[in-house]
C-alpha cells in the first residue's frame, strides 16, 4: 500500500527550487544598499569635513608648504620597483581607467550575470565616489604641488585641482561598490580587507609621484563616502520606481526581488 506525499512537501523538494531562488536573490541583491540612521546628516558632516579641510589648506599660511615636505622627501628615495607600482596605479586608476573599470563591471553583472539591478546599483555607487572629487575640486581649487621643488618628478601636473585626489576617490567608491556586491557572501571579509588596502596604497602613490598633498588624499576618503551615502539613500527611495519603466533593462534579468507569499 502506496502513500503519496503531501503536495507542500512535494513542491518544497522541487530539484533546482532552491538554487533558482538562491540565483534570484543575487541577481537582485543590490535592490536595497545599505542605509546607516540619520544617513543624510553623515553626508552634511562628511563633506562639511571636506570643505573645512579644503579651505584650512588653501588659506592657512604654511600649510601647503609643511605638507609638501612629505612630497620631498618621497622624491628623494625614489626606488625602481615602488616608482613601477606608483605609476602602474596612476594608468589604472587614471579617468581613462576608471570608465573602464566602472564599465566593464557594469557589463559583466548586466549581460552575463542577468543582474541589471546590481549593474546600475555598482556603476551608480562606484560613480558617486569618483564624481564627489570633481565637485570638492570646483568649490576648493587648489594648486597642485610644484613639480619644480621635487628631487624626481614622476608625472608632473599643474592646476587647482588638487583636493581632492581624483585617484583616490575613485579607488573608495569602488571599494564601497564592491563590498556591497560581496557583503554577507563568502568573499566579504576578503572585499573589506581590499576596500581598505587599494585605496590606501593608492593615495600613498599620489603622495610619491608628488602630484597631490597628503590632506588631499584624506579628503578623498571623506568624500567619496559622502556620495556613496548620498547615492545610497536616494537608491534606496527612488529605485523601485525608476527601474521599472526602464523596459529595456528588464530584458536582461529581473528589475526587482521576487515576492513571497
Amino acid at each position: 500500500m502506496t502513500r503519496s506525499l503531501p503536495a507542500h512537501t512535494h513542491h518544497a523538494g522541487r530539484p533546482g527550487a532552491a538554487s533558482t531562488g538562491g540565483e534570484l536573490s543575487f541577481r537582485t541583491r543590490l535592490a536595497v544598499l545599505p542605509q546607516p540612521r540619520l544617513w543624510g546628516l553623515w553626508v552634511v558632516l562628511l563633506s562639511a569635513g571636506v570643505l573645512s579641510l579644503g579651505f584650512i589648506a588653501t588659506d592657512m599660511p604654511g600649510f601647503s608648504r609643511n605638507e609638501f615636505t612629505l612630497d620631498q622627501e618621497l622624491s628623494r628615495n625614489h626606488d625602481g620597483i615602488l616608482t613601477a607600482l606608483a605609476m602602474a596605479l596612476n594608468t589604472v586608476f587614471s579617468p581613462a581607467g576608471g570608465v573602464v573599470i566602472i564599465a566593464l563591471a557594469c557589463l559583466i553583472l548586466l549581460v552575463v550575470r542577468k543582474s541589471p539591478v546590481n549593474a546600475v546599483a555598482f556603476g551608480g555607487a562606484a560613480a558617486a565616489g569618483w564624481v564627489s572629487s570633481q565637485f570638492f575640486k570646483v568649490i576648493v581649487e587648489r594648486q597642485r604641488p610644484n613639480p619644480a621643488l621635487l628631487f624626481d618628478p614622476l608625472a608632473p601636473e599643474t592646476g587647482s585641482n588638487s583636493f581632492p585626489s581624483g585617484h583616490v576617490a575613485l579607488a573608495v567608491g569602488l571599494a564601497w561598490a564592491v563590498y556591497f556586491l560581496a557583503r554577507n557572501t563568502r568573499w566579504a571579509r576578503l572585499a573589506a580587507i581590499l576596500g581598505v588596502l587599494v585605496p590606501v596604497v593608492l593615495a600613498w602613490s599620489r603622495l610619491y609621484v608628488g602630484v597631490h598633498y597628503p590632506s588631499d588624499v584624506i579628503a578623498s576618503f571623506l568624500a567619496a563616502s559622502a556620495a556613496v551615502l548620498l547615492f545610497n539613500g536616494l537608491w534606496n527611495r527612488y529605485q523601485g520606481n525608476i527601474l521599472p519603466r526602464l523596459p529595456l533593462l528588464g530584458r536582461f534579468g529581473p528589475l526587482a526581488p521576487a515576492s513571497h507569499s
